[in-house]
């Protein structure tokens, strides 16, 4: 069984008026028969939602067995631990502190404070020295997606 069997299948869900805001992040097929499918949502995922896909799946593989009698089918959303795959990911995260890689090598976290179709905005506190006194302010950063290796939202619990 192929991952592109299960995508064709989540794609025929999206056309739902229900499910239209929906969309594929990962599809991961474990070799001792687990089926990770990881599903996101403009609107925000919600359990039932992730129920929902998950028996429509279920009855599609228990149907044409492609996974064979015995499996284990896991859907859900991707979470906040994992990296952002897809632009439209970002305008959920905003306000929210992002870890951002770069390609260059370099990081940079910050507050996400404005997505652009080519790239976002993060606000970051820096410091420096003048003299003997320490110094702070906030300086914004425009980092274009085409730089971004990864990012990922920061969770804050202040």
């Amino acid at each position: 069984m192929s991952t592109e069997k299960i995508e064709a299948l989540l794609q025929e869900k999206y056309q739902e008026p229900e499910f239209a805001d929906c969309f594929t992040v990962e599809i991961n097929l474990q070799p001792e028969k687990v089926l990770e499918v990881f599903v996101d949502s403009d609107s925000g995922m919600t359990f039932e939602k992730c129920q929902r896909i998950s028996r429509f799946l279920e009855g599609h593989l228990d149907t044409n067995l492609w996974l064979g009698p015995e499996y284990t089918l896991e859907v859900s959303s991707p979470g906040i631990t994992r990296p952002l795959k897809f632009i439209r990911q970002y305008g959920r995260n905003l306000g929210r502190t992002l870890e951002i890689s770069l390609k260059v090598g370099e990081s940079k976290t910050g507050i996400l404070k404005e997505v652009n179709p080519e790239s976002i905005v993060l606000e970051q506190e820096i410091k420096w020295k003048e003299g003997k006194k320490n110094m702070k302010g906030i300086v914004q950063t425009v980092i274009p997606f085409e730089n971004i290796s990864k990012a990922i939202v920061k969770i804050s619990f202040s």
